[in-house]
């Protein structure tokens, strides 16, 4: 996205705010794609990027053409990851501002009045998870007019279309529900946020994705995610000759049973000889020590995101996977390699109870419109 008409006096200024590696991954690749100028080098102090704050006064896109924003969550594995992806922001020479968004139950008003200023100051805000209420939130603040959503991975799928048809921002996994109390009393928030994601005559709205877009909103550009800069910043990798399996948080979401999934994963490691299992950031610590237990598979927490561990290798020959998002991605970040990803559907019959009546659809469209992935059509029995 290329500044504004008469757009003079200053840098334009961008802030970026992710709340996950994959969003700070693919804010990067944005960057990267439009040809953001860094920070430099003597913007910011030598400071470790996890207990960096902003001093009263300090503008943070000042100089710089992206500042980084990260909303820090509370779990381990997903603070362990933002922090090298922070730190391989700053080494690209970006400006990172790291806020504990969520230390405490004050935590949210210092961070959002921190930001007060920086955000009435911007002239785009990028952000990777629109359905996120710390961003809603936080776009009710801005007075910018150019506003980039990058992908958060198959969510992204889904917020396009919901803009498209003009419904109110749910995540997939809950569509269908009753909204809760704090859903009704947060809906004008989102309202808010979804009017201010609507393009109109002086704001412009950019979706940039990996992900297949199938119902684009009108006035939306739609930008494709090729993970260039991570081609070139990454690898090649080493192939090995064995298989690697890509975990899914499809059982802490309550999509899927838990029973299930670990007879799955049993079935498709031993019909394929897939040794390594690389976990999803948010799967639960009890589940990954029974597959270890009962699947013989060497579970893998990757500090990174898969697609950058991936390139960097060594990496097996096939990576198998469910519906995910590293279905779309992984072909794009390996391309090239001979590595070979293949998927393999969820079987209706592993969906709980309680999960979305939307969540066979959704998942059997993540894997239909996968590009140059091999589809299995069933688990081999263990």
């Amino acid at each position: 996205m290329s500044p504004r008409a008469g757009h003079t006096g200053h840098p334009l200024r961008t802030l970026a705010f992710v709340e996950s590696p994959v969003q700070l991954l693919n804010v990067l690749e944005w960057a990267h794609l439009h040809g953001l100028h860094s920070a430099g080098t003597d913007t910011l102090p030598s400071v470790p990027v996890q207990i960096r704050r902003t001093v009263a006064g300090e503008n943070p896109a000042a100089g710089a053409e992206l500042t980084v924003v990260v909303l820090s969550p509370t779990d381990p594995m997903t603070r362990g990851q933002l922090r090298r992806m922070a730190d391989l922001a700053r080494d690209e020479g970006y400006r990172v501002r790291w806020e504990e968004a969520r230390g405490g139950t004050t935590a949210p008003f210092h961070t959002i009045g921190g930001l007060a200023g920086s955000l009435r100051r911007a002239d785009r805000i990028v952000m990777g998870d629109p359905f996120s209420r710390y961003v809603q939130l936080l776009l009710t603040i801005t007075r910018a007019q150019d506003l980039v959503v990058v992908d958060d991975g198959t969510a992204t799928m889904e917020f396009v279309a919901q803009l498209a048809r003009g419904e109110r921002l749910v995540r997939w996994h809950r569509k269908g529900g009753r909204p809760g109390a704090r859903d009704l009393l947060f809906a004008p928030v989102s309202s808010s946020a979804r009017r201010r994601l609507t393009p109109s005559a002086h704001r412009r709205v950019e979706v940039f994705s990996s992900m297949p877009v199938t119902e684009t909103p009108e006035g939306v550009t739609v930008t494709a995610n090729g993970f260039a800069w991570t081609r070139a910043r990454f690898g090649p990798p080493r192939i090995t000759k064995g298989a690697d399996m890509v975990g899914t948080s499809l059982v802490e979401t309550g999509v899927v049973d838990g029973d299930r999934y670990l007879e799955a994963v049993r079935g498709l490691a031993k019909a394929h000889g897939a040794t390594r299992y690389f976990a999803h950031r948010r799967e639960s610590t009890d589940k990954l020590h029974r597959l270890a237990a009962e699947t013989g598979l060497e579970i893998v927490r990757p500090d990174l995101p898969l697609e950058l561990i991936a390139r960097r290798g060594p990496i097996g020959r096939t990576i198998l996977s469910f519906p995910s998002t590293v279905v779309h991605t992984l072909p794009l970040a390996l391309a090239g390699t001979g590595v070979r990803v293949a998927v393999c559907d969820i079987d209706p019959a592993w969906l709980t109870d309680t999960a979305s009546p939307r969540a066979q659809g959704f998942l059997s469209g993540v894997t239909d419109t996968a590009r140059d992935v091999h589809r299995l059509a069933a688990v081999a029995p263990a």
